[in-house]
């Protein structure tokens, strides 16, 4: 007989239900059993039986209560911390930042925090701590019920509660979060979400004595309390206000730091120094009151003043903080791949940036930057500096570039459809604190537009030197000052000029070419495409003198010399595409458009992958990437990372050598743009070999130079915050005016230093043969034939050129 699903269906829901209904009435059966066991303990009993068996009922029950709220009974409770966090807890960090040498030079952090152990406290500190928060921390285990009962009766009474949380009890709240947990379904009835909070604070503080000793429950709660003032934890709080250890703490200094923790603003001994000396007083009457200090004691500590050496520690503090930004971006990747924080996770990060290099770079920079900018004021007078490709002033300007600052945002969206009031408050005369050479503290009465009219007067540098045979950077100095400017021109992205033939010149020697070789420094009239006309139109680029010598030149004296006209030719001769890619492999790794004008340098890079790039010639040829960071400790000490080396073959060993001598002849050649350098080159350099190239881009907007030697490369760039900010004469503008000053400056600050011997030496001759015809005795310097000079030349934008047509272009080579 065939079986009916339906029927089946039918009999399994009558089973579940038959099973419900067994289930609801062995229940009720149980129930009515222990109603009837329950009600035998009291009916007929005596009064003191009745009263036993009430306090053992509540017992039970808040007993059972806390097992709810603690596993969260029916969603009813929320979540409570777990056994893993109380073992772990997530604690704030400060994170370390060291120098080469191990030396201290900064913090990352979200909370000034760094944890020290119990006995680099001072224990008087303790002492204090437990009298004044918690008398009987010894005796209980997480709930003071004694003290929850006395503050119960003075809300009773008084109507005035009064704390009853224990130390344990704190430092739950503060550690563990316990208030920013969930209190579940029942935490929506008014009143019953602060008793579901309490109450997971109570468990979770009996949890915490269970598995840690009273000492450990001290030592991170000293370390992990807030005392206000950006100051979280013992060791901070300690330097903070007194600019001390916690275990050079005194009594008095302790009552203090006690005093704060009642009500961080109310007690704060900067903030409020009569309610914190009498907040001190009462914690030193305390301690008095329980014994540990005598009346005479107690007396003479509360007639003492507080004696501050105050002074709040900020992220910003301490030396080299455009590289130690630089250090965060580059970590940034890095922490997100591997779940960590650089702000809270306790890192300790060593780098390779030298300190004493650094202090020169940053006097080089100043020293030298404050001449051009003198020289820049006397050049442009009272005139705007701003011009457009004529030399005309750019109307509307500084009122464009006001509105990308933070005042005019922030008052756009303040008044969102009332750009009156906007203007007037942007032209409104108040105290503004601006940048000076001479005046670190100049304050003025000017209006918000009138400061960025003021600002954008100032040039920008940007400066860093690295190890050539490892990478390593040993200085970088992000601009003239981080507290007025904090956007970094090291990593900022600029046209690099004539400092870009490096790489043409490099990717000639690669292919056969040899220093010696020739080529005509002539006019060049090419047609290229203008994709914004769509139309052909002329590109004449010009030699930086403005006229040509209709010579054949070798390529020492072309590069040398930086002649523009056989660079071009060169450049175009061994194929656009090859010199993007050798660039690519030398270390660019900004996006290059292959274009004619790519080998003048039309293509943006940023000054640290420049000097990197020259760093792979004095290394024979070796590539690697910028090394800021060789090795990180977590806050246990454990190793987390380590740089590992990765440089690799580029070029020929012959190649690179060969622009190692092209770069030493711009230094030593008759027209050499790098001769300048040699004025640097004082007594204690004499042993040292120097070379450099110096760049220049249009309209002197941006001034480059890259200055190499055996040990030590280090580079500079100089112009506007904007590409129409800057001098009008290559006298004054080009990079051997401004750019090459600093680096001399720096290189000759270092080989001075007795510490740095070991940098000192020359290129000396070729590991490898070479035939000396190829690189020697060719050096040549030309004069202009009139032939070729171009009147119009220096009217036309050598850099600024479309991409090649196709006719001239390789389908898949636009950019590399």
């Amino acid at each position: 007989m065939p079986i009916d699903n339906n029927e089946c269906a039918k009999m399994e829901t009558n089973d579940n239900e038959n099973l419900l209904v067994l289930a609801w009435r062995k229940f009720r059966n149980g129930w009515r059993r222990f109603k009837a066991w329950y009600k035998g303990l009291y009916r007929g009993k005596p009064w003191w039986r009745k009263i036993l068996v009430a306090l053992a009922t509540l017992v039970v029950s808040f007993i059972l209560y806390l097992i709810a709220v603690d596993i969260n009974f029916l969603w009813l409770f929320g979540k409570s911390p777990s056994a893993d966090r109380i073992m772990h807890p997530d604690t704030a960090v400060a994170s370390y930042i060291y120098s080469a040498d191990g030396t201290e030079i900064g913090k990352y952090f979200d909370e000034n925090r760094t944890p020290v152990p119990y006995d680099s406290i001072n224990p008087q500190f303790f002492t204090i701590l437990i009298d004044t928060e918690d008398e009987r921390f010894y005796s209980h285990h997480g709930i003071d019920f004694g003290g929850f009962a006395a503050a119960l009766k003075d809300m009773i009474l008084h109507g005035k509660p009064r704390g009853a949380s224990t130390l344990s009890q704190q430092l739950v709240k503060n550690m563990l979060r316990t208030r920013e947990y969930s209190t579940g379904l029942l935490g929506y009835i008014p009143g019953v979400k602060m008793l579901i909070m309490k109450s997971k604070e109570w468990i979770t503080a009996t949890k915490l004595e269970m598995w840690y000793t009273k000492q450990e429950i001290l030592e991170m709660y000293a370390n992990t309390v807030d005392f206000g003032s950006n100051a979280y934890g013992i060791k901070t709080a300690a330097k903070t206000y007194f600019d001390k250890s916690p275990l050079q703490l005194n009594q008095q200094e302790c009552a203090v730091l006690v005093g704060i923790l009642k009500a961080t603003s109310t007690y704060n001994p900067r903030l409020n120094p009569k309610n914190s000396l009498r907040r001190r007083n009462t914690v030193l009457d305390n301690t008095r009151r329980l014994g540990h200090i005598t009346k005479q004691e107690c007396d003479s500590l509360q007639a003492l003043p507080i004696e501050l050496n105050y002074s709040v520690e900020s992220a910003y503090d301490g030396p080299a903080m455009y590289f130690r930004q630089a250090v965060a971006a580059e970590l940034s990747q890095w922490c997100d791949e591997h779940g960590m924080d650089l702000n809270r996770d306790g890192l300790k990060v060593y780098t390779t940036i030298d300190m004493r290099m650094q202090q020169y770079a940053e006097q080089a920079v100043s020293e030298k930057m404050k001449i051009v900018q003198k020289n820049f004021d006397q050049h442009w007078g009272k005139q705007d500096c701003w011009v457009d490709e004529k030399g005309e002033p750019i109307p509307n300007f500084v009122e464009d570039k006001a509105r990308n600052t933070d005042v005019y945002r922030s008052l756009l969206a303040r008044y969102p459809n009332d750009l009156d009031s906007v203007n007037y408050y942007m032209n409104l005369p108040h105290r503004v604190h601006l940048f000076d050479y001479e005046n670190d503290s100049l304050y003025m009465e000017m209006s918000s537009l009138d400061s960025v009219r003021y600002m954008l007067h100032f040039l920008h540098t940007g400066f860093v030197a690295m190890d050539p045979a490892t990478g390593h950077v040993k200085a970088w100095v992000g601009d003239v000052d981080f507290d007025t400017w904090k956007y970094d021109k090291v990593t900022a992205m600029h046209q690099p000029g004539s400092t870009f033939k490096l790489f043409v010149y490099a990717t000639a020697m690669e292919h056969g070419l040899t220093p010696c070789v020739r080529r005509r420094d002539a006019y060049i009239d090419t047609l290229v495409f203008n994709e914004q006309k769509r139309e052909m139109e002329h590109w004449r680029p010009t030699n930086a003198s403005g006229h040509f010598s209709g010579a054949d030149i070798t390529l020492r004296s072309a590069f040398a010399q930086s002649i523009n006209s056989v660079a071009v030719r060169v450049g175009n001769e061994v194929g656009l595409p090859l010199v993007a890619q050798t660039a690519r492999d030398m270390g660019i790794t900004s996006p290059l458009d292959v274009t004619l004008a790519l080998s003048l340098g039309a293509s943006d890079v940023n000054l640290l992958e420049l000097v990197n790039s020259y760093c792979t010639v004095v290394n024979d040829g070796r590539a690697h990437s910028p090394v800021l960071v060789t090795h990180i400790l977590d806050r246990e000490g454990n190793e987390i990372y380590r740089a590992r080396p990765d440089d690799h073959q580029v070029l020929t060993y012959r190649a690179a050598w060969l622009m190692v001598q092209m770069l030493m002849a711009g230094c030593t050649d008759a027209g050499g743009t790098s001769m300048a350098l040699n004025g640097y080159k004082t007594a204690p350099l004499y042993d040292t070999d120097f070379g450099g190239k110096t760049g220049t881009s249009n309209r002197h907007a941006d001034a480059w130079f890259i200055c190499v030697s055996p040990k030590l490369v280090c580079g500079a760039w100089v112009g506007g915050e904007y590409r129409q900010i800057h001098f009008r004469t290559g006298a004054l503008g080009q990079g051997s005016k401004t750019a090459l000053p600093i680096c001399g400056l720096f290189m000759q600050k270092v080989l001075s230093d007795p510490a740095y011997r070991e940098l000192h030496g020359r290129f000396g001759p070729p590991k490898q043969f070479i035939d000396p015809a190829q690189y020697q005795d060719c050096s040549e310097s030309y004069e202009p034939d009139s032939l070729y000079y171009d009147t119009d030349s220096l009217d036309f934008d050598s850099l600024e050129v479309n991409p090649l047509p196709e006719s001239l272009t390789p389908p898949d080579t636009t950019a590399v």
